[in-house]
C-alpha cells in the first residue's frame, strides 16, 4: 500500500502544481492583454511666420543714411506643443547686411533680438526667453536703422535676406536643443 499512498501523493502535487501554472499563465497571459491599451502620441512642430508674407520687400524703402524702418509682423505655434524658437535672417546677400542694424521687438517693445543683419544667423542667435504655448501667436516688431555715419562707402549697395524661424518642442527638452 504504500506505493499506493506515493502514486496517489504524487497525482495530486502534480495536479495542485498543474494548476498553479495554469493559474499563472492565465495571469500573465491577461497582464499581457492590459498593456494593449497603453499609448503615446508624437508631437508636431507648425511655425507661422507672418503668413509666410515677407517682412519687407525691395522695392519698399530706398535705404539713406539716418534713416529707420519699422515693420509689424507675427509668429504662431501651429504644433501640438509649446515650442522655444529662434528667429534669424538667411541668405544674407548684398553690402548692406554689414552696415544695418536690425532690432526685433516684442508687444512691450523689450528688445528680444538686436544687431547687424548679417550677424543675426540660425548659428550664432539664442533662442527667444519666452516660449511659444500650441496656438499661441505672438506680435513683434522689426526696426531696421540705417546708421548716419555709414556714409558714402555704402552707397550703391543692395540687401537680400529671408526672415526665418525654427523651433523645438520644449517636452523633454530643458537646454533649447536645436539639433
Amino acid at each position: 500500500m504504500d506505493k499506493k499512498k506515493r502514486l496517489t501523493v504524487s497525482v495530486i502535487v502534480l495536479a495542485v502544481l498543474c494548476c498553479c501554472l495554469a493559474v499563472t499563465s492565465f495571469a500573465l497571459a491577461y497582464q499581457v492583454a492590459k498593456l494593449e491599451y497603453n499609448s503615446f502620441q508624437t508631437g508636431g512642430i507648425g511655425i507661422d511666420l507672418n503668413g509666410g508674407k515677407p517682412v519687407i520687400t525691395a522695392d519698399e524703402y530706398l535705404f539713406e543714411p539716418g534713416m529707420t524702418v519699422e515693420k509689424p509682423f507675427y509668429i504662431k505655434n501651429n504644433g501640438t506643443w509649446a515650442v522655444y524658437y529662434k528667429l534669424y535672417f538667411s541668405q544674407i546677400s548684398g553690402g548692406l547686411g554689414d552696415v544695418l542694424d536690425v532690432t526685433i521687438l516684442d508687444e512691450d517693445d523689450n528688445i528680444l533680438l538686436t544687431g547687424k543683419l548679417s550677424e543675426l544667423t540660425k548659428e550664432t542667435v539664442p533662442a527667444m526667453e519666452a516660449t511659444l504655448e500650441s496656438g499661441q501667436r505672438q506680435d513683434l516688431t522689426i526696426r531696421f536703422h540705417f546708421p548716419k555715419g555709414s556714409g558714402n562707402a555704402v552707397q550703391g549697395e543692395g540687401l537680400t535676406f529671408e526672415l526665418s524661424a525654427v523651433g523645438v518642442q520644449t517636452k523633454n527638452n530643458p537646454g533649447k536643443e536645436f539639433e
